[in-house]
């Protein structure tokens, strides 16, 4: 399904009882019921940084997923791309600019498009080690210049601005979060079907081929350092088309927003989504997403857990959550996929129980450490804790270890259950 960075598969390969534009008609339209069935005003704010999110995402996966470079400054794009349309935002209400709100975006990925022409002029002439590193010095350069040059950056404080000073739009002021939810859905829509319909192009497949194997598609006659620069400049415009929407939402852009973190970020997004898949980073988006407004409000490790759940996606699981679902279309087209259910619900219920328990530590050993003296009671899993009695500390590393080993028991069976479910040489199989 929508397999960019490898074989993209093209709109024949959709479901045919939707047509050819099904997923697409049906992601329309969850975008459009979503503020229905999450109303409240949280919701809404939480859905528009989706949004923000996807778009980076997607745009990273150009490079690293279709392109095969590595980048620890790609920040840099969305950062300048939201500065510039902040200023622009500016503009409009003092100068009185006449640029609708929804153009605001588009400008933010011109600035973007420019920047990476320029950076990407030097840096795709090599890949690998040497980009990777070109790109994290590059972002390094540019977070210590918003800094310095505060005329532009704002220094600390950033910069701001009103996104309701504009022209309306067919009466729309862009007054409530609800309305700013739609433009971004739209944007949003329209960015991923393009970064889509690249990924079909000669471009895009030329730049499958440069990642997987440079040498002979210099033999074919095409460039390896041509195919990185297009998919690099194509990049930074819907990053800096990201950086435009994250203008319009919060009115403000600040020295963080292009900095390592950002950029380490949107690369959790990407790889933990799975860059395999053109889906990969979306459901890398929304993950991280949720975890970082929702999560973060119930427990202060929570950047641990994230920094756990990469590690792990790296050591067991390094074609992403996306490519760990795929894994199961064989035996799903083969019918086969009930046989799985038994052994995953054997292994994967004391798999919750040792996480529980695990999670449980983490939080009893953190609130040990940092509570003020006299707050003996922790709080997790709607249950206050007593961190200074021992019992409590026993039945949470008894509880992770038990669960843990009934794991470790139960894996043998789900590997005999996986080669079953996969093996299509008898007769009657898929071959």
């Amino acid at each position: 399904m929508m397999r960019s960075s490898t074989n993209t598969s093209g709109p024949a390969r959709m479901p045919a009882l939707l047509g050819p534009f099904g997923i697409w008609i049906v992601c329309a339209i969850v975008l459009a019921v979503m503020p229905v069935i999450f109303s409240s005003p949280v919701s809404v704010t939480i859905m528009n940084q989706m949004g923000i999110s996807i778009v980076f995402a997607l745009s990273y996966n150009m490079m690293l997923g279709q392109g095969g470079m590595l980048s620890f400054g790609h920040a840099v794009y969305f950062g300048l791309g939201g500065f510039f349309s902040v200023h622009v935002m500016n503009y409009i209400e003092v100068d009185g600019w006449p640029i609708p709100l929804p153009f605001l975006p588009f400008i933010g990925g011109l600035f973007g498009l420019a920047f990476a022409i320029i950076i990407g002029s030097f840096s795709t002439r090599r890949a690998g080690t040497v980009f990777a590193m070109i790109s994290l010095g590059v972002g390094e350069l540019i977070a210590a210049c918003s800094i310095i040059f505060v005329v532009f950056f704002g220094g600390e404080e950033g910069v701001s601005g009103d996104r309701t000073m504009g022209p309306p739009v067919f009466g729309t002021e862009f007054l409530k979060e609800i309305e700013v939810y739609y433009l971004t859905a739209v944007i949003v829509f329209v960015a991923a079907a393009l970064m889509y319909l690249f990924s079909l192009t000669p471009a895009g497949r030329m730049a499958n081929a440069v990642r997987d194997n440079p040498e002979r598609a210099e033999f074919v006659g095409y460039s390896q350092r041509q195919v990185r620069f297009m998919s690099f400049c194509a990049s930074g415009f819907f990053a800096g088309i990201a950086g435009g929407l994250f203008a319009i939402n919060y009115e403000i852009l600040t020295e963080e927003n292009l900095n390592l973190t950002t950029s380490g970020w949107v690369l959790l997004m990407a790889y933990i989504g799975g860059i395999g898949f053109f889906i990969g980073p979306i459901v890398g988006a929304v993950l991280l997403t949720l975890l970082q407004t929702v999560l973060s409000n119930h427990t202060e490790l929570w950047l641990l857990y994230v920094g756990l759940l990469f590690v792990l996606t790296v050591m067991y699981v390094p074609s992403g959550l996306t490519g760990l679902m795929m894994m199961h279309g064989p035996a799903m087209k083969a019918g086969r996929l009930g046989q799985l259910a038994k052994p995953y619900m054997i292994a994967g219920i004391p798999l919750l129980v040792a996480l529980a328990g695990g999670v449980a530590v983490l939080e009893m050993l953190n609130h040990y450490n940092n509570a003020p003296v006299g707050d003996n009671v922790a709080h997790f899993f709607w249950m206050a804790v007593d961190t200074h009695n021992p019992a409590n500390w026993a039945v949470a590393l008894a509880v992770t270890a038990i669960g843990a080993y009934t794991t470790y028991r139960a894996t043998p069976q789900v590997r005999e259950a996986w080669a079953e479910a996969n093996d299509f040489s008898e007769k009657g199989g898929d071959r």
